[in-house]
């Protein structure tokens, strides 16, 4: 009786077996591939090298910084002039106060300013531009700008600062330039413009005599002046601008009103090219028919 024959298929794959059981026979099996250990020298090397990078490149941020922030003072910006002493006034390319000029007169010109928040402190002493009473509260409202503040964040610096003088236990808002007001005849408190990103969103002072506050919308009359302020400056061109004001038809002092100095420029500007601002708050005049 003849054999029975075979599948051709499953012929071949014993044979395909047989081979592959042949060669895992002559070839041992491979080790697995062990991972190489650095040396502790090589660790540090390593370690040195990732922080020197780092390092470049937070030098280069820093560097790019510092250009753009020096920038706004070597490249300051121009207000419109009304005449050769304004047109050779400068101020540093920062945000500042957001208004509207209504009216330009020979001697000032009407503005009327949006709503903005300040920083404030009272300034030690009776007189608003001694040296020491401006220097230490500048001091006190750039601290709270640059840190010193609930959550520790760095802000914006802006212009101008603002100086003014209120009457005794009172405390007031703060604006931008550094603003110096006067209100009564007690004492003086100045005060920083704080960014518009912030809105009502400002950070907590830690300093008990730092005081935000918003200032609401208003109309003044500002006149610009160059040089450096003093406190007979101010009398003076306070005097000026009240005479003034007198013949204007359409807007008065408003009653209670102090004076307002803001200053634009950083100590190092020139005197002639510094742009110094006198204002008073106005109220539209009532005419009776």
């Amino acid at each position: 009786m003849a054999a029975a024959k075979l599948p051709i298929s499953i012929v071949y794959r014993t044979v395909k077996s047989m081979a592959n059981d042949r060669t895992m026979l002559r070839s041992p099996p491979s080790k697995p591939q062990q991972r190489r250990t650095i040396s502790a020298f090589e660790a540090r090397v390593s370690l040195l090298f990732a922080l020197a990078s780092q390092s470049a490149s937070l030098s280069q941020r820093v560097v790019a910084d510092f250009v753009a922030e020096t920038s706004k003072y070597i490249v300051p910006k121009q207000l419109e002039s009304r005449n050769l002493e304004e047109a050779l006034m400068t101020v540093p390319d920062l945000e500042t106060v957001n208004f509207k000029v209504l009216s330009r007169k020979s001697e000032y010109e009407i503005r009327e300013v949006e709503p903005y928040f300040i920083a404030e402190t009272t300034m030690p002493g009776k007189e608003g531009f001694d040296f020491f009473g401006p220097s230490q509260s500048f001091n006190v409202l750039a601290e709270y700008l640059f840190g010193k503040n609930i959550p520790n964040e760095k802000m914006e610096m802006t212009t101008p600062v603002i100086t003014r003088r209120t009457s005794d236990g009172e405390r007031m808002e703060m604006t931008t330039p550094v603003i110096t007001r006067r209100v009564g005849s007690k004492e003086w408190k100045m005060s920083f413009v704080m960014s518009s990103k912030y809105g009502s969103n400002l950070p907590e002072p830690k300093d008990s005599n730092v005081r935000i506050t918003e200032v609401p919308k208003k109309i003044v009359a500002v006149a610009a002046f160059s040089g450096y302020v003093t406190d007979e400056e101010v009398k003076q061109r306070e005097s000026k601008l009240r005479d003034a004001l007198k013949n204007d038809l359409e807007f008065g002092v408003k009653v209670g009103s102090e004076v307002e100095v803001a200053q634009y420029n950083p100590p190092f500007t020139l005197p002639f090219t510094r742009r110094n601002e006198i204002a008073l708050e106005l109220e539209r005049r009532n005419f009776n028919p």
